[in-house]
């Protein structure tokens, strides 16, 4: 079958869509569910409803797809990711047509109606895919410029690889969690500025970072590399992500190789996975990179995204605060220029592989995606709504990060990407 233009502005669905909804019929992004009566499965969301894409094919309605029916009856999308993008956009083309509002081929039969459309409020969502890797890299350039000012030399706060390479380090995928998941603090070695010798201890500096992450879609093998033109064929769509971090662990252990203990404790992802194709009306220019690129790096095309990002700490029993607006558009480096980069030493690719942006700062103080940056290492403690304020995060707090891109009238979220930190043990 022929696919329809899923993300023109005037399509309605006959699904009522609340206002400001991050998920109108635009957006179809894919996750896992489950119910008491139903097993985990392939999901759609739309409006404050999950359609069930098991069920839609079990009773036939992608038939006309000739696809596996098995794909969606599976608690994890890999199989389904892995039919390749041509199956992708068949399946959400034809979920498209059946929301539709001109449609009545679902719309009239209620008690398929019945079956298909899941409330989000009765349903559990799920980490939606198996994640055999994990890549973090570091490509905000205000994020960079920030940290290498606070750690080292403020008039070179880049290090002189920056502007080259999109810097990563490969993370631990075992301990990415659904959003909703809490995490106990991390505990490790800590050394004070005036002290001999390290100590044992819960961190004291426990931040959020604040970024998204791609889920790759077509895999690749040992040796082959992906170009940025093809790079778009090997993403199939994208999550919040929060990279949970201990800042005082991290000091001690990250020379000579980088992060560890810091980081492998806990990350954080959205459930529902939005397309590129969905995301595809708010293209927009990325920086101009100076110094100019390596062949291998450069691309044509406007490939970064519009996407608003914030974050909230919401304390126990009470209001939450905003404490960052950043966007996507800050991205220096851009996902196909990961993607190349990550694979051009032949390094091989699995679908499922999970690869994050790194923590997403803008230009101002507002805009800072993590609380070493917002509050300046604790040296500018940010107010609370509820009159205490944080220099970082406390036991109890619950961090949430939301996104969405808007333009015509129409905006594509992510839903909610949370977690709360719990005492350690």
């Amino acid at each position: 079958m022929t696919t329809r233009d899923t993300n023109s502005p005037t399509l309605r669905s006959w699904v009522q869509v609340p206002a400001n909804s991050d998920f109108p019929i635009q957006n179809l992004p894919f996750g896992i569910f489950s119910t008491p009566r139903r097993s985990p499965r392939a999901g759609i969301a739309i409006g404050e409803y999950i359609l069930d894409l098991n069920a839609l094919a079990e009773m036939g309605y992608f038939d006309v797809l000739q696809l596996d029916k098995k794909v969606f009856s599976q608690p994890v999308l890999n199989d389904f990711i892995a039919l390749g993008q041509k199956a992708w956009r068949a399946v959400r083309s034809r979920v498209s047509e059946l929301l539709d509002e001109k449609t009545q081929a679902l719309q009239s039969q209620p008690e398929a109606r019945e079956q298909c459309l899941v409330p989000m409020s009765e349903a559990t969502l799920h980490l939606p895919v198996r994640i055999g890797d994990y890549t973090d890299f570091y490509s905000s350039i205000d994020h960079a410029t920030n940290m290498g000012k606070m750690f080292r030399d403020p008039e070179n706060a880049l290090l002189p690889n920056w502007k080259h390479i999109p810097v990563g380090y490969h993370g631990r995928a075992s301990s990415i969690v659904v959003s909703g998941t809490p995490f106990r603090r991390p505990k490790g070695q800590t050394k004070a500025p005036d002290a001999e010798v390290p100590t044992f201890n819960p961190t004291r500096l426990l931040d959020f970072e604040l970024e998204t992450a791609f889920i790759v879609g077509k895999p690749t093998q040992l040796g082959e590399s992906i170009s940025t033109a093809a790079a778009d064929e090997h993403i199939f769509g994208m999550v919040l992500f929060n990279d949970w971090s201990a800042r005082d662990i991290q000091a001690w252990e990250y020379v000579p190789l980088g992060p560890f203990l810091a980081k492998n404790f806990c990350s954080v992802v959205s459930p529902w996975i939005v397309t590129l194709d969905a995301l595809e009306p708010f293209r927009v220019p990325g920086y101009t990179q100076e110094p100019a690129v390596l062949p291998y790096l450069e691309y044509t095309g406007d490939k970064n995204i519009d996407i608003a990002l914030e974050v909230a700490i919401k304390p126990e029993n009470a209001a939450e605060t905003v404490v960052c607006r950043s966007n996507y558009k800050y991205m220096y480096w851009t996902m196909e220029q990961q993607l190349a980069h990550h694979t051009v030493n032949g390094c091989n690719m699995n679908v499922g592989d999970m690869l994050a942006s790194g923590t997403i700062s803008g230009p101002h103080e507002g805009s800072f995606g993590s609380m070493m940056e917002i509050t300046w290492r604790g040296t500018k403690p940010v107010p609370m709504a509820d009159g205490s304020e944080r220099k970082f995060i406390n036991d109890g707090d619950t961090v949430i990060i939301r996104g969405f891109a808007t333009k015509n009238g129409v905006r594509i979220g992510f839903g909610e990407c949370a977690s709360k930190a719990l005492p350690a043990v």
